[in-house]
């Protein structure tokens, strides 16, 4: 008989929750927030990794490299969601970020049986998007052990590219399979081995983190502000215009001027505005700034 209490963390029974099909409602939602209020701190240990693999994503981004996401069930599942929200968010093309899921797309909303095991579907996966030894690939396994992101891994270090390994138990087997191994330990899930809980809350935790940091230091952000951001509704129209006044004290009439003759680039306006300048000369500006709003409003930086 399998002892459950012996295997891997993520796997392990939580010795709060042996009674949990027999707490009231108020017992069960407490119990998971006090759960959950460990996963923060659990990530925090890890932040040293965490700053290596933005330091790599960063480089491989401004090299001309994309950022790969690659898992099997919840932690594919986030990082397609990631993948999916930089467009909007930070500006950059659909196919910067890339999110690959064991079973493919399809397997968002229903399981593909077998899919994780199989490493080789990785490889597949890899070739068929064209992976380059300029790509960082970061591989998602909360046990630590899936075939299919170790076979990704495995290929995207054979062809060069840099590779990071995220997992929710310490000494996980994928961490030998990577450059950077980010292991978070979060503790015994409430339900016992739902890694969807707290490993996935880790795991989107340190996704925020890579994807949010690495687009910083690419210039997407000036201030705390999202300058890049893509107006494609009525929301992030507002946004928009919200965000060119904050940046420079302007009113919502002169903001959505602005914004209009920068054809709805925020970054651009905010440029214009702050260096009086229009807006061809304000995108020169921030090519030779690299998209650095800040050093593009620089008096050095001025024609």
């Amino acid at each position: 008989m399998v002892d459950l209490d012996r295997l891997a963390t993520t796997e392990a029974r939580n010795p709060k929750t042996l009674d949990l099909d027999s707490m009231s409602p108020a017992e069960l939602l407490a119990t998971i927030n006090q759960e959950d209020a460990k996963v923060a701190p659990a990530v925090a240990l890890a932040l040293p990794q965490i700053a290596q693999a933005v330091e790599a994503v960063t480089q491989a981004l401004a090299a001309g490299g994309r950022l790969i996401y690659l898992g099997a069930g919840t932690s594919g599942r986030l990082g397609l969601l990631d993948a999916a929200e930089c467009p909007p968010t930070f500006g950059v093309a659909p196919d910067l970020v890339v999110g690959l899921l064991a079973g493919g797309n399809a397997a968002f909303m229903r399981a593909v049986e077998g899919a994780e095991d199989r490493a080789d579907w990785a490889v597949a996966d890899l070739d068929r998007i064209g992976l380059s030894a300029r790509d960082a690939v970061v591989g998602l396994a909360a046990s630590g052990r899936t075939p299919y992101v170790i076979g990704g891994l495995d290929q995207a270090r054979a062809l060069g590219a840099v590779t990071i390994a995220i997992a929710c138990n310490r000494g996980a087997e994928v961490s030998s399979h990577a450059d950077i191994a980010i292991e978070v330990d979060n503790g015994p899930e409430i339900l016992t081995g739902s890694t969807r809980l707290k490993a996935g809350t880790s795991q989107k935790l340190i996704l925020n983190m890579i994807s949010t940091a690495a687009m910083v230091r690419l210039g997407k952000v000036y201030g705390n502000l999202m300058v890049d951001l893509r107006p494609t509704n009525q929301k992030l129209v507002a946004r928009a215009v919200a965000i060119v006044g904050a940046a420079t004290g302007c009113d919502p009439t002169t903001a959505g001027q602005a914004l209009a003759e920068a054809d709805n680039q925020a970054k651009t306006a905010i440029v214009m505005l702050l260096a009086a300048v229009d807006a061809d000369t304000a995108r020169s500006r921030l090519r030779r700034a690299n998209g650095f709003v800040r050093d593009a409003i620089n008096p050095s930086s001025q024609d």
